[in-house]
């Protein structure tokens, strides 16, 4: 790393800044509907997004992981190592000591603890057509065996139209209503807290001009136990897709729950 990009990368964070901005914003994130969240603009430096924007792999570029199914269709890293520079050590700041504090004061949540190996999250990417279906997200770390509780989105996508789509949007507890619609612009950052019921996605297949993606960096931040009211069920569980009001999911069943159901099928027969 070069003595000019170093100079540049010192100012990611700005831990006075972050002091500042959880304690004006705590009340309105808990507050927020429909559950708790924030939405920043230009709430990091625009030149260090600048630069990840211009190493940010392409398409083809990388082995990117290819997700194909009914209810999503998007790109992924699978490794920081596929990242440039600028990215890699943006995202180790927002797993630092200084942003988690800055986490932790924001959204009331103690004990907060990164994922440095980034399952899941890292490099976001969704093509013309591709969707994201509303969901509630896994809520364990398998690795780490930690309960999730948060996720931070960061756009990346300059002189973005609103007829583009891929719009991410939260949806109230009961799947009867879209309660917030936000435009993937450059420099908009989410972030929102994670349970079994807080509903989210990016549903319309993206229309954007061709040539054009849908960029994005995402992190997961984590705790040793949750409260107990933000889970649906005991026991870990995978993404929990959900259908809007007249959508049919085709849904793909997993190995085990195949075999359950035909077992369920033997009993009653």
């Amino acid at each position: 790393m070069d003595n000019k990009m170093d100079s540049k990368l010192n100012y990611c964070l700005d831990p006075e800044k972050l002091t500042n901005f959880a304690k004006e914003h705590c009340e309105a994130y808990a507050q927020a509907d429909p559950f708790p969240h924030i939405i920043m603009d230009n709430f990091f430096p625009e030149e260090i997004l600048d630069n990840i924007l211009n190493e940010f792999p392409k398409a083809d570029a990388i082995d990117w992981q290819k997700f194909e199914a009914a209810p999503e269709k998007k790109l992924a890293s699978k490794s920081e190592i596929q990242m440039g520079e600028y990215t890699r050590f943006f995202l180790y700041q927002l797993n630092s000591s200084t942003f988690i504090n800055f986490l932790e004061n924001l959204t009331g949540i103690d004990g907060i603890i990164p994922d440095p190996h980034f399952v899941g999250g890292g490099l976001h990417q969704i093509e013309k057509g591709g969707y994201l279906k509303i969901h509630a997200d896994f809520n364990r770390h398998t690795k780490l065996r930690l309960d999730r509780r948060l996720n931070l989105l960061i756009y990346l996508n300059k002189d973005w139209q609103e007829d583009y789509g891929g719009h991410f949007e939260m949806w109230d507890t009961e799947m009867t209503q879209s309660q917030k619609k936000i435009l993937p612009v450059f420099n908009r950052c989410v972030i929102f807290s994670t349970t079994d019921f807080s509903y989210h996605g990016h549903p319309e297949p993206l229309t954007c001009p061709e040539g054009r993606t849908r960029k994005s960096l995402a992190l997961y931040y984590y705790s040793n136990g949750r409260p107990a009211e933000e889970l649906s069920k005991s026991g870990d569980h995978s993404t929990l897709f959900k259908a809007r009001p007249g959508e049919k999911l085709q849904l793909k069943k997993s190995p085990v729950t195949k075999v359950k159901n035909f077992l369920k099928k033997l009993i009653l027969e």
